[in-house]
């Protein structure tokens, strides 16, 4: 069985306002129910939970009532990894594998959810990720270049990020009881000593971050519809 575990607990810190970016409208419906209709539509994906602010439980659990796969809602934590062991409690016991997806992103297509699931069958991982194809520069505190990083092994991680579910447990149960804060699922697989598949994603699989966000994104949306 694949769950997918949608995580829309975030702080919204760049996005400015007091609304939850992920309830932001983009074509008259929430940034979040973008990413939902994906996974509902992805014939891989049985089951989804979703994690959310306690603050924004109303709008969560209104949204919920048009998606059948949706199983459980849950509140964040203080950090991603505390969002998505709430919903790894949450999983169905039949889950076999995990699908973490960021709410933020509502690019996401069924074909990417499907190709990183059948990453995590054959390998244990699917981690959506972009090849870097920009000049990378490091710089010091003023804006200095120190060197021209070399982007031939780089690459941006995006979700989903798929792994099987007794690996992901494993994973993020290590990290919490060492008191670590990872950044995503990939990276707590890491430090198991794990092999990390990624699975190459077209740009388009944006994340809304900041206000200009939303119209790049508004404007892909019509472009599919």
């Amino acid at each position: 069985m694949v769950t997918a575990i949608v995580l829309a607990a975030g702080r919204s810190s760049r996005m400015g306002g007091d609304s939850n970016k992920q309830f932001r409208e983009l074509l008259g419906k929430p940034v979040l129910w973008h990413a939902l209709a994906a996974f509902e539509q992805c014939d891989a994906v049985e089951a989804m939970v979703v994690v959310r602010r306690a603050d924004c439980a109303r709008q969560a659990d209104e949204l919920a009532g048009g998606f059948r796969k949706i199983v459980a809602i849950t509140d964040g934590g203080v950090e991603r990894q505390n969002s998505v062991w709430n919903g790894l409690e949450k999983c169905p016991a039949a889950t076999e594998i995990v699908a973490v997806h960021d709410g933020a992103r509502p690019l996401v297509t069924p074909q990417l959810i499907e190709a990183t699931i059948q990453s995590a069958r054959a390998h244990g991982t699917g981690i959506a990720a972009t090849k870097i194809v920009d000049t990378i520069k490091e710089a010091d505190e003023g804006r200095v270049i120190l060197r021209t990083v070399d982007r031939t092994k780089l690459w941006a991680v995006q979700t989903p990020q798929t792994v099987r579910y007794e690996l992901l447990r494993r994973a993020y149960a290590a990290v919490l009881e060492q008191g670590m804060v990872v950044t995503d699922e990939a990276a707590a697989v890491e430090r198991l000593g794990e092999a990390v598949r990624l699975v190459n994603t077209p740009f388009l699989n944006l994340k809304v971050t900041v206000p200009s966000d939303l119209a790049i994104v508004e404007a892909l949306l019509r472009a599919r519809l």
